[in-house]
């Protein structure tokens, strides 16, 4: 259903959003594997990120992005004073823009562009991973899914930049 153009809250939904960079890369090579630290990966519209097992041909969850500042406040619903990125098993660690901001926009990283496509939830492996209470302390902090609308390469540091519209909108 179309968003109504003239609705303060469309206008609200489509206000810039500050931009943010990528700040770690990780590929899961198989499931259950630990992840691989990546300085750079190429983002595929057929694949996802290239050398990731979760790769899906055009799905809308190609690639999982999570900000710094929710692993912040994972670990300070824990108890602690970090979380790796390592455990949420996320392919993209950002900073410095609300990715929640930009359901249903197109984001540009690097030269690939990516269309956000809702939240990733937690799994009930963050109650091993974290142990009692972890699906919990991730819930509503659990970062992104995306899939890939124009090829290319994504490096730590590049940066996260909106573009375009929100889909549905006018």
């Amino acid at each position: 259903m179309p968003l109504n153009p003239d609705s303060p809250l469309t206008r609200l939904m489509l206000a810039p959003v500050r931009s943010g960079h990528v700040v770690w890369i990780g590929l899961r090579a198989a499931r259950r594997a630990p992840l691989l630290e990546v300085r750079s990966v190429h983002a595929s519209t057929d694949k996802g990120l290239e050398g990731d097992h979760y790769s899906r041909t055009r799905g809308n969850r190609q690639v999982t992005l999570i900000a710094a500042e929710s692993l912040r406040a994972i670990a300070s619903h824990l108890g602690r004073e970090h979380v790796s990125p390592l455990d949420l098993r996320r392919n993209i660690v950002t900073e410095g823009i609300n990715l929640s901001a930009l359901k249903n926009r197109q984001i540009r990283i690097g030269s690939a562009v990516l269309l956000v496509t809702g939240e990733c939830h937690p799994c009930s492996r963050m109650e091993e991973t974290f142990g009692v209470g972890g699906y919990n302390a991730v819930r509503g902090f659990g970062g992104v899914t995306a899939r890939v609308v124009e090829e290319g390469i994504i490096e730590t540091g590049s940066a996260v930049e909106p573009v375009g519209v929100l889909a549905g909108a006018s």
